[in-house]
């Protein structure tokens, strides 16, 4: 996710290099080529500007990183599987699991407690649906994602809006750093 997709080539030796747009601009840091050769074949990714700007200064000051994390796991609330399942809304991410002391946790945010058989196969369901994150609508697991990794920081705290029980609440969560290796 959050990635330029480009046909100019990158050959090995060009990665860390910049993507211009046709005015002479940087739009990018060249990163990788999808193929196992290592010859470009027309296709390119790019790290965006904004995403530089935002992760370069830290990893000069510190030397690395350092992503926002809430502590859970989930899926996306599609229209069907809300129908399905009978949920009150029809987008937003449905909380599997939250992670044993992690931010969602010490938070109160509460993961699946049930399951239910959906053509064949066991899924959990019930977990707290989140549909916002500081009145900021989350449609589905990667809005949520680009959420935290663009407009939060370690250690912020933010409101996640969730559907539990049928009802909307407003629950305070103080961001942790994900754990190296996540």
């Amino acid at each position: 996710y959050d990635v330029i997709q480009t046909d100019a080539a990158i050959n090995r030796g060009n990665s860390g290099g910049p993507l211009l747009d046709s005015r002479g601009r940087v739009i990018g840091v060249n990163t990788a080529i999808p193929n196992i050769t290592g010859a470009s074949i027309g296709i390119g990714f790019a790290v965006p500007v904004d995403t530089v700007k935002r992760v370069v200064p830290e990893l000069i000051k510190n030397g690395r990183y350092r992503h926002p994390w809430l502590g859970i796991t989930g899926y996306s609330v599609t229209s069907s599987l809300a129908e399905l399942l009978e949920l009150p809304v029809d987008h937003g991410v449905m909380i599997l699991q939250v992670v044993r002391r992690g931010p969602a946790h010490q938070a109160g945010l509460r993961g699946s407690g049930r399951y239910m058989i959906i053509y064949g196969r066991r899924v959990p369901v019930g977990g707290d649906i989140i549909v916002a994150i500081d009145e900021r609508p989350i449609k589905d697991m990667d809005a949520l994602i680009e959420h935290l990794e663009t407009r939060t920081r370690v250690g912020q705290r933010i409101t996640v809006t969730v559907i539990r029980e049928g009802e909307e609440r407003d629950i305070p969560v103080q961001l942790g750093e994900l754990p190296t290796g996540s």
